[in-house]
């Protein structure tokens, strides 16, 4: 009998509080107010002296930002990513394969841009930007689907940003948007990996 490999969940100061600050927002069961719970949650957890997130995740990556998933939860299927952002790094316009998210900037500064789908034809979509934010530590926002097309950026020369992520359910896919022309992309299906935590 094959054995199961165990769900993600590394040890860091402070992990049990923001567990349990994520159990109940989660069990509210309204993705609303889930998602609104959360972003609260999550700016009180970013402030909080007695957490502090694994050393590994303050690490950048040279060639890409790092996903490294540090809790995932067995009762309530959510998952919690943390990014780490190099200067420079950043990603192209991409969904949340239908999953809520609320993210928040741990350290450093972010640049969210969202976007609006205006129409669609097969694989080619037409986005036009819809709002952005400069966002700095103990920040949050969300996404629910179908608002959920967005690109992060860590527009630093020499920084790195650090942010976490909350995922509705592990997030190991997504659509990525490359541009065509004026206002229009071209969709490619993306598995997503994760970088080792440790």
């Amino acid at each position: 009998m094959a054995s199961v490999a165990p769900l993600p969940d590394l040890d860091f100061p402070g992990h049990d509080k923001l567990v349990a600050a994520i159990d109940h927002s989660v069990s509210l069961g309204d993705e609303h107010a889930v998602t609104a719970s959360l972003r609260n949650t999550l700016c009180a957890l970013i402030r909080d002296p007695d957490v502090h997130l694994p050393d590994c995740v303050h690490s950048a990556i040279a060639d890409h930002y790092a996903r490294r998933e540090i809790y995932r939860s067995a009762k309530h299927g959510y998952s919690v990513v943390a990014m780490t952002w190099g200067p420079g790094q950043g990603t192209p316009i991409h969904d949340h394969s239908g999953l809520w998210c609320v993210e928040g900037v741990w350290d450093g500064e972010l640049e969210i841009t969202q976007y609006e789908l205006l129409e669609r034809d097969g694989d080619r979509f037409r986005f036009r930007a819809a709002g952005g934010m400069h966002a700095g530590p103990g920040s949050a926002g969300s996404l629910i689907p179908p608002h959920e097309y967005h690109t992060i950026a860590n527009a630093s020369d020499d920084a790195v940003a650090v942010s976490l992520h909350i995922y509705q359910a592990p997030m190991e896919c997504c659509s990525k948007f490359f541009p065509q022309s004026g206002e229009w992309f071209l969709r490619t299906d993306s598995a997503l990996k994760t970088d080792q935590a440790a």
